[in-house]
């Protein structure tokens, strides 16, 4: 990693080692290159309207989605109001609602992945990142659900954990 952790800054410090990846792949076996990306991030919906999506798609020409497990506050969208939209267009699986921010802009969408035993479920928030729209967008991560989070996303996650479990000296 080339930057240190900034808030609100993730982009500048996670980019380049994914588009070094990507381009690696692209150099190794161009056949396996992904027509869309699906980013554990956001992507418009940011305090910048630029997240680690949008900046990665750009920056490699790749159709990118931003998936977050949390709310950026932006525009009047709190976690308050993530929940007030979740509870009244999500009632079932695949179900999702958009959140309008204060401006009337569309940030994104809140989006139903699971049916939990008990309790409130968590969704997660889609956002444009690049190349795609809203709706697109909206409707691959609801195509990629198993679980909660998105498989790709999940998948990542769990084996660059099981690498760092493997290569504890590994920074």
């Amino acid at each position: 990693l080339r930057a240190p952790y900034i808030p609100g800054f993730l982009a500048f410090r996670e980019v380049y080692c994914l588009a070094d990846l990507l381009e690696d792949l692209y150099a190794n076996m161009p056949e396996l290159m992904p027509d869309a990306i699906l980013v554990d991030g956001n992507g418009r919906l940011h305090p910048n309207r630029f997240g680690l999506a949008c900046h990665l798609g750009v920056l490699c020409g790749v159709p990118t989605v931003g998936v977050g497990k949390s709310l950026h506050y932006v525009d009047g969208l709190t976690r308050e109001r993530l929940r007030a939209v979740a509870d009244a267009e999500c009632a079932t699986v695949g179900a999702h609602g958009m959140l309008v921010g204060d401006s009337g802009a569309v940030w994104g969408t809140v989006l139903r992945t699971t049916s939990p035993a008990a309790g409130e479920f968590k969704p997660v928030v889609v956002s444009v990142g690049h190349g795609l729209s809203l709706e697109s967008a909206t409707a691959l991560v609801r195509a990629c659900c198993k679980h909660r989070v998105p498989e790709p996303i999940r998948q990542a996650d769990l084996r660059s954990r099981a690498w760092l479990r493997r290569n504890p000296t590994a920074k």
